[in-house]
């Protein structure tokens, strides 16, 4: 029951009622059910075969549903006959737990090298809010990792006396945090999420000796979790199925490091998203240069190393060399894009775009970043003005086969729900296996074309779940909220779109029963957007859940859609209940 105060001293009263099962639900049970008040394990297996499309559904795995919504509705014995009511049934299919619209499961082919791979990335990884200000930590990887983003950038600097490394997002006031505190949080969260491995790109703002220092940090930290190639140039990336539980480094090599930095201010496309922030100071050039001096003046004085982290004490210029570990080799953009977009036949790398600069990019050169990135790693980074952490939109990069989407985890918005929803496909692992059509771009350039490939029909039959998650005024202080609910498709340009169901007034369990149809272009690229908000006639309308599904990962028949939050947080209670169909 709730309560809603009008005109101070008047009161209404409006009753929580729990909504009856759409009409579909019961017309599926009485046919199920033959006709009778019951379905048991048989008949909801054929229900399962016919309308769910779970072709290799058992009867056993029948048995083991009734079982689950028995003892939890009704806490019968396990040796008892088993058998559903109609609303057993209904509640069945309105469990998340139960009944998903996606399957949590690993099951696209990961024997691929890791370019023909979506990686779900992170961008400077370590903020905890604002580009400019926030403070720098390991707190936000350990939440990316956990919610299984596998690529971690960290932008690495002199600490304040220019004897260890520091991670913070230079030529700001961002506060910073030790460079060893990251590496042994990524260590002991990398594989909470998932199996697949992690990569760990680096921005390397560094003198020679401490790039030995990180080597140094590295190996001792990461041990045999770290992959490191056998020869310096792989000709082939190797399979996320081969580097399970395994830690990959990206970044320049060290020569190409330095030749960028002399190179600066002649590149007209950079490689790091810290150019944005302007030329070098002059007096940190120059401190750098004097650490540089130093390092070389005392490379045989270990009293100079500030060993305190590592015990025992090794000889940096004795540890693993800074280039021996990095197996995924970034490369600078020198020149004209095409040249950099060029395909070796022997070496494979890393070459990074803004989002800017993809945008321009795939205007003239659209079937170059499709056959780079068919072999190669593009990386594409926000632009240096998303100061509030904001991100972009993805799906220009995905259209051209750029597997990591550097995004800001800690900010919020629809572009993160998108990245979010790409990256539930494939069971969360964080490899998504690119579609045929972005591997099958001819020696002359030209990709075959795609034809209209199915409709996606779409029906909202009600939802559940807000009395539980939120106050019974959080949505309106004088009555029941009055939701709606907008459902599309972000993907190609020719498949987005956004429609949205009629407005249910004063109701907590808003029954909608509507079909929207959407054509698919290309279904492989597509996801289904669902937000639901609350109508507001004086000011904006209230948030009420969101999530994204990938479109080809969307089971067949009715289902039970949980929605998050702004942040992306699973709601506790708040669902709907929609039927998937292909036609």
């Amino acid at each position: 029951m709730g309560t809603y105060r009008m005109c101070g001293c008047f009161t209404r009263k409006f009753k929580i009622i729990e909504a009856a099962p759409p009409p579909d639900v019961i017309a599926a049970f009485e046919k199920y059910a033959e006709g009778g008040p019951q379905m048991t394990a048989e008949l909801l297996h054929r229900f399962l075969v016919d309308v769910q499309g779970q072709g290799g559904a058992k009867v056993s795995d029948a048995e083991e549903i009734l079982l689950q919504v028995l003892q939890k509705r009704h806490h019968m014995a396990k040796f008892r006959k088993h058998a559903l009511t109609l609303d057993d049934f209904h509640h069945y299919l309105f469990s998340a737990d139960l009944n998903p619209p996606i399957d949590n499961k690993v099951h696209h082919d990961m024997t691929a090298p890791l370019s023909h791979y979506f990686i779900y990335t992170g961008h400077n990884s370590y903020l905890t809010g604002n580009q400019l200000s926030s403070d720098c930590s390991d707190v936000p990887i350990i939440k990316a990792l956990k919610r299984g983003v596998r690529v971690v950038e960290l932008d690495l600097w002199p600490n304040s006396t220019k004897d260890d490394v520091d991670v913070l997002h230079g030529r700001t006031l961002t506060a910073p945090v030790e460079l060893i505190k990251c590496l042994k949080s990524i260590k002991e969260h990398a594989f909470s999420a998932s199996e697949y491995p992690v990569v760990i790109t680096l921005e390397d703002h560094l003198t020679p000796k401490l790039q030995a220092k990180v080597a140094q940090m590295v190996t001792q930290t990461f041990g045999k979790m770290l992959f490191r190639p056998e020869s310096e140039c792989l000709k082939e990336f190797p399979a996320p199925e081969d580097l399970k539980y395994r830690i990959l480094i990206s970044t320049k090599p060290p020569k190409e490091y330095l030749e960028a930095q002399t190179n600066k201010d002649k590149e007209k496309e950079k490689d790091s998203d810290d150019d944005v922030w302007g030329k070098e100071p002059t007096e940190l050039t120059a401190e750098q240069e004097d650490e540089k001096t130093d390092s070389d003046a005392s490379d045989n004085n270990q009293d100079d190393e500030d060993s305190d982290a590592f015990e025992p004490e090794i000889d940096s210029s004795r540890a693993p060399g800074y280039k021996s570990l990095i197996a995924i080799p970034g490369g600078k953009i020198t020149g004209r894009l095409k040249e950099a977009l060029k395909v070796e036949p022997d070496k494979v790398r890393r070459i990074s775009l803004s989002e800017q600069a993809l945008e321009k990019a795939t205007v003239s050169y659209g079937t170059d970043l499709v056959r780079f990135t068919q072999k190669n790693f593009l990386r594409i980074y926000p632009k240096g003005t998303r100061f509030n952490s904001s991100n972009y939109k993805p799906q220009i990069g995905w259209m051209h086969g750029a597997q990591m989407i550097a995004f800001n985890m800690q900010g919020y918005g629809r572009s993160l729900w998108l990245m979010q929803g790409m990256f539930r496909a494939n069971g969360g692992c964080g490899y998504v296996k690119k579609p045929d059509f972005l591997m099958n771009v001819g020696a002359n350039g030209e990709r075959a074309k795609l034809p209209v490939k199915k409709r996606l029909r779409v029906k909202v039959y009600m939802g559940d779940g807000w009395h539980l998650d939120f106050k019974h005024t959080h949505f309106d202080t004088y009555s029941p909220p009055d939701f709606y609910t907008k459902v599309g498709i972000a993907g190609v340009p020719d498949d987005e779109i956004m429609k949205k169901t009629k407005i249910k007034e004063d109701n907590w369990t808003p029954v909608w029963d509507e079909e929207f149809t959407f054509p698919l272009t290309v279904p492989e690229l597509a996801l289904l957007r669902v937000e639901v908000h609350e109508y507001d006639m004086s000011e904006k309308d209230d948030f009420a859940g969101q999530t994204c599904l990938p479109v080809s990962e969307l089971k067949q028949g009715i289902r039970a859609v949980p929605l998050f939050d702004r942040k992306g947080e699973k709601l506790n209670s708040t669902r709907l209940l929609m039927r998937f169909d292909f036609v």
